[in-house]
């Protein structure tokens, strides 16, 4: 066992004065001492926190002594250290950026669960579609076999992307999965919103299905992309994985992600260890220019 711990967990709960709450709950977590990023909203909770194991049961503990967290489901990851260099507490008016034009519940709302074993039954139906509910770059890294591809940077681009790519897919059995599973219970809600019809959800998320011994993770191909020092974590505990990534500058299978080199641009990209040393940790020629320009006028 290792001395520390990642914990990924969320619930969509009434939380009354939920600004209060954020601000003691903020105060609360530098007197635990653990580190991270969590939201709170009047909607829920949504956290990702890194700590010692003691210091991550404490935590768990005292959340499921809270009236409304009870049964608040954690999801835990081994650690070498801290996942986080910081502590983020913030309230916030969604727990996903959405801005929909509808009010939307996801525990009313949202489209059917499928335990990871069921979702892998489903995986192997030619009569499914299946869409990644993240980002493009967050699937360029690891995604189910066949899945479709979302072109959007950042979640409240999915409606009007569903409008304009899926249209077509209404009558349809389709299956979404993220990384933990909010995104998608948002996803299914807008999806049942917009006329899909029978529309499903991966309970729990990548993560989860990569830690069931019932599929060990299977039809998963590359890594999972994370939001904290580690950037990502293997899925596929078989030896049928594949890496999927490829680097930008040269198409090489890669798995090492990096912000470009020049401060103005930090454009995350999936570079092999070759072009990160030839291109000195640039995306492009011109930021390596514009980057040596910013240098030479500051002299």
């Amino acid at each position: 066992m290792k001395d520390y711990r990642v914990l990924l967990f969320y619930k969509y709960v009434a939380i009354p004065d939920a600004e209060a709450f954020a601000a003691e709950h903020l105060q609360y977590c530098k007197d635990l001492g653990v580190k991270g990023r969590i939201l709170i909203a009047s909607e829920g909770i949504n956290g990702t926190l890194s700590g010692t194991v003691e210091q991550t049961e404490r935590y768990m503990a005292d959340m499921h002594g809270h009236p409304l967290f009870g049964d608040l489901l954690f999801k835990v990851d081994e650690s070498d250290g801290h996942a986080f260099k910081k502590l983020f507490v913030r309230h916030k008016k969604e727990l996903v950026t959405l801005r929909y034009d509808q009010k939307l519940d996801p525990n009313t709302d949202g489209g059917g669960r499928l335990s990871p074993a069921e979702f892998q039954q489903y995986l192997q139906r030619d009569d499914v579609i299946v869409l990644d509910g993240r980002s493009g770059y967050e699937y360029d890294l690891g995604h189910f076999r066949n899945a479709i591809r979302p072109d959007v940077d950042s979640f409240r681009e999915f409606p009007g992307w569903l409008r304009e790519n899926m249209k077509e897919h209404k009558d349809k059995t389709i299956l979404t999965y993220c990384t933990g599973g909010i995104r998608c219970e948002m996803l299914t809600a807008v999806m049942r919103k917009e006329g899909f019809e029978d529309v499903y959800q991966l309970d729990g998320g990548i993560v989860t299905y990569g830690k069931d011994p019932a599929t060990q993770g299977r039809l998963f191909d590359g890594s999972c992309y994370v939001f904290d020092e580690r950037i990502s974590f293997p899925i596929n505990h078989t030896d049928e994985n594949v890496v999927v990534g490829t680097c930008y500058h040269c198409g090489q299978p890669t798995e090492n992600y990096i912000n470009c080199a020049d401060d103005t641009c930090h454009r995350q990209h999936l570079c092999c260890d070759a072009c990160q040393d030839k291109y000195e940790g640039y995306c492009s020629e011109e930021c390596r220019e514009h980057d040596s320009a910013s240098a030479a006028a500051v002299r």
